[in-house]
């Protein structure tokens, strides 16, 4: 098997995230599940954008986000996703290289902004999001580099991005070039009204190419159709060779053959949840690619993701997750 020169090649939607805080009467008045994921139009997108001050804008999307966290944990990233050659395109281009991930796919040519994400942040810290995937939602089977999946240790893969037909052709390519290669290929569940209009199709991406699985309670539990936390856990613990699942304030459980490791959630403020299993996949992932343990694997995404939780934003800044890696 060739050398790596990836630790970490994520494939997802290449997002800028408008970040504004929001009271659950807003949320109601205008139809949205606290705590959910839901995709819009482009009205809708100039819409809620009107409405939104006092906010903060950043280059984000999930897989794209684990892959700046990983960055700077001091692994070695690239990122496939697509955006337009439009000011949002380059504020995304520019971010994710400022982190240090290695973002080769070329701009949209057509007349499709760059995705951008609404997302509200209530005063307990959840946040409501609202998606128009723009140009990410064009990403499809030619914007694969199969050099650079080839030469990575993990593929990881984002649920949101299964939405389009073309980017879930484009998911199972990937992994069958991660799987031609000897490589690995992870997938986030990402959102649990995703796993309800996806359930089929992801129970057969996790059939036939995922080694390593990322879910939280809500998402495990939709994909197997249970509300038994421990009934979705074994079945997860079948269906894939490595299951990362998280718990929120109960920590997470690491499921690998016959073992079982819970790690404790770190205790923090919750100021804003906004990228939290981003973090704490992107710990896991930097530390699991080393050669870590899977326990210091699970901790190392823990303290990321209790990072995240304490500030705006889903990305930290390279110095605050450098202090991490000490």
């Amino acid at each position: 098997m060739a050398a790596t020169q990836f630790d970490l090649t994520g494939i997802g939607n290449a997002i800028v995230d408008y970040l504004c805080p929001a009271d659950d009467a807003f949320l109601s008045r205008h139809d949205m599940r606290k705590g959910a994921m839901a995709l819009i139009d482009a009205d809708s997108a100039t819409r809620l954008t009107g409405m939104m001050s006092g906010g903060v804008t950043a280059a984000g999307g999930s897989v794209a986000n684990s892959c700046a966290v990983a960055a700077a944990l001091g692994a070695k990233v690239a990122f496939l996703g697509k955006v337009a050659d439009d000011e949002m395109g380059e504020v995304f281009r520019r971010e994710i290289a400022a982190m240090g991930v290695h973002f080769p796919t070329p701009p949209l040519q057509a007349p499709v902004p760059t995705a951008r994400c609404l997302i509200f942040v209530t005063p307990d810290g959840q946040r409501t999001m609202n998606t128009y995937l723009g140009a990410g939602g064009e990403f499809a089977l030619h914007d694969l580099d199969e050099t650079v999946i080839a030469a990575s240790q993990v593929t990881y893969l984002e649920g949101y991005l299964f939405d389009p037909p073309a980017a879930q052709s484009a998911f199972m390519e990937a992994a069958r070039m991660a799987r031609a290669a000897g490589r690995q290929t992870a997938l986030s569940l990402s959102d649990p009204f995703c796993v309800d209009r996806h359930r089929d199709g992801f129970r057969r991406l996790i059939a036939e190419g995922i080694d390593i699985l990322f879910a939280n309670e809500v998402e495990i539990c939709s994909l197997y159709e249970t509300g038994e936390f421990e009934a979705a856990a074994a079945c997860a613990a079948r269906d894939v060779p490595l299951a990362i699942l998280t718990r929120s304030e109960a920590g997470s459980l690491i499921l690998h053959n016959s073992q079982r490791i819970a790690i404790p959630a770190l205790p923090t403020e919750v100021v804003d949840s906004t990228g939290a299993g981003d973090a704490y996949a992107a710990g896991f992932l930097a530390a699991h690619t080393r050669g870590e343990g899977l326990e210091a694997a699970g901790r190392l995404g823990a303290r990321a993701a209790a990072l995240t939780i304490s500030r705006i934003g889903a990305r930290p800044s390279a110095q605050e997750l450098a202090e991490l890696r000490q």
